[in-house]
């Protein structure tokens, strides 16, 4: 599965970075130019960051901080009328 469009940077590829160190999208990026170009994928990356034992991105850190909610996944309800 790609993870960057821009620069066909697919999941595995992600992962072999992640199990070479590199603990930041940043660091990632050095690696395989994923996230370099719009951005799109800089979210996925922290997450598959994230499911391999890094520090989670500073805005959840922020958001735990502040005692707010998780981000809600799924479909979004449609409002009462």
């Amino acid at each position: 599965m790609y993870v960057c469009m821009c620069h066909a940077v697919t999941e595995a590829q992600v992962k072999e970075q992640i199990d070479g160190g590199a603990e930041t999208p940043r660091q990632i990026a050095k690696g395989c130019k994923a996230g370099t170009d719009c951005g799109s994928c800089v979210r996925r990356i922290q997450a598959l960051l994230g499911e391999h034992g890094a520090r989670p991105c500073p805005t959840a850190r922020l958001a735990a901080r502040l005692g707010l909610a998780e981000p809600q996944t799924g479909l979004i309800e449609p409002l009462a009328a």
